[in-house]
């Protein structure tokens, strides 16, 4: 009896050594996920726009461009939804004629990037893109029946403002035909966010089905597109003349943006799940100034010095807004549908969390690259 009582003494210290060895190994292993997604998000989209600009200088059709990368995109979700990867809402054909007129301000927007990134440098699309939140705080006001911008939100607009302009005024490189391009993209940029905004909060569509809505129906609009820009005649005329569009050189380029894009969708989705809110933003941040910092080091087409500064400028005060939007009040009739919005999706994570955990047990872990 004695020696029994002593055996189980024995093994009490070694079960306890082994489950702190598990919940050792879990802990790292939760940490290296974490790490390793903030690096995947890091790297894709802080080379986004660099690898975009290099594919549509060696393919030249933004259209075209921005259709393979849907294609990529929708196919990605679809095949990852099939293999139990990710979980996106069904096809459905009435969910698709609601969502119509978002996906084609989503066409426009990334359609218009391409053009912009055709035409002028990354430091121009950079500077309009930091411009855009200035139009969607008036946007959100007037269209979603959201309370005016307070007064620290006027002041970091007010810097983006003035950092734009400064980029502007000393914008060596300036052409009628890219600004027109970049003011094409601010608006269609402008509409998509808060028409987006409308859809995500009434259409019921989950994070990766609202992936999948978007790209499939905007690549439904691509011939559309072809007629109306006549890019089918100049890609015709180029296989006619047996251009060198197929060769290694323009396929490396135009694969990795297709690729990169739907990464930065995956990544930028894990990164929201597994950092707090505020990490999302200093990772946002990165994300640019590595942007900036690898644009001035492999192109000789940028700003100049004041140009740059003046797109720093732009950056600190997209800094200053996501703080002060963060803290921004909520109108109150809209308070009890956010939050039962809210409950609705943390049930999604708790399911979701539920079923990785279940996978995790079964070995069965996968990570794979809006």
């Amino acid at each position: 009896m004695s020696g029994d009582v002593e055996s189980q003494k024995g093994q009490e210290p070694s079960s306890q050594v082994k489950e702190l060895q598990a919940s050792w190994y879990s802990g790292l292993l939760q940490q290296t996920s974490i790490y390793g997604v903030a690096a995947g998000y890091c790297i894709s989209a802080s080379l986004l726009s660099i690898i975009n600009k290099w594919a549509v200088m060696k393919f030249p059709y933004p259209g075209a461009l921005t259709a393979l990368q849907y294609f990529t995109s929708a196919a990605g979700v679809f095949i990852c939804g099939r293999l139990k990867l990710v979980e996106h809402d069904a096809l459905d054909l009435l969910t698709m004629w609601r969502f119509l007129p978002a996906a084609i301000m989503f066409y426009l927007s990334l359609f218009t990037n391409s053009e912009l990134l055709l035409h002028a440098n990354v430091d121009t699309f950079i500077v309009f893109r930091s411009v855009v939140p200035i139009f969607v705080a008036v946007g959100e006001t007037l269209f979603l029946h959201q309370p005016w911008p307070s007064m620290k939100t006027w002041l970091s607009l007010a810097t983006i403002f003035g950092g734009s302009v400064l980029y502007v005024l000393t914008d060596y490189q300036f052409t009628v035909t890219a600004y027109s391009w970049a003011l094409a993209y601010l608006i269609s940029m402008t509409v998509d966010f808060v028409y987006i905004k409308h859809v995500v909060m009434t259409i019921g569509l989950n994070t990766w089905g609202l992936v999948l809505y978007n790209n499939l129906e905007a690549l439904l609009l691509f011939p559309l597109e072809l007629l109306i820009m006549g890019e089918l005649k100049k890609i015709k005329h180029e296989i006619t003349d047996e251009s060198d569009w197929h060769t290694f050189a323009v396929v490396l380029p135009v694969g990795l943006s297709c690729l990169f894009g739907l990464a930065i969708s995956f990544f930028g989705f894990s990164c929201r799940k597994a950092i707090s809110a505020t990490g999302y933003t200093v990772l946002g941040v990165v994300n640019k100034l590595l942007t900036v910092v690898i644009n001035l080091v492999i192109w000789d087409k940028h700003s100049t010095f004041i140009g740059t500064v003046g797109l720093l400028i732009c950056m600190v005060g997209g800094i200053m807004y996501q703080q002060s939007a963060s803290n921004k009040p909520k109108p109150v009739p809209e308070v009890k549908a956010e939050q039962a919005e809210e409950e609705q999706q943390k049930l999604l994570e708790m399911q979701s969390n539920k079923e990785s955990n279940i996978e995790e047990k079964e070995g069965a872990e996968s990570h794979s690259g809006k």
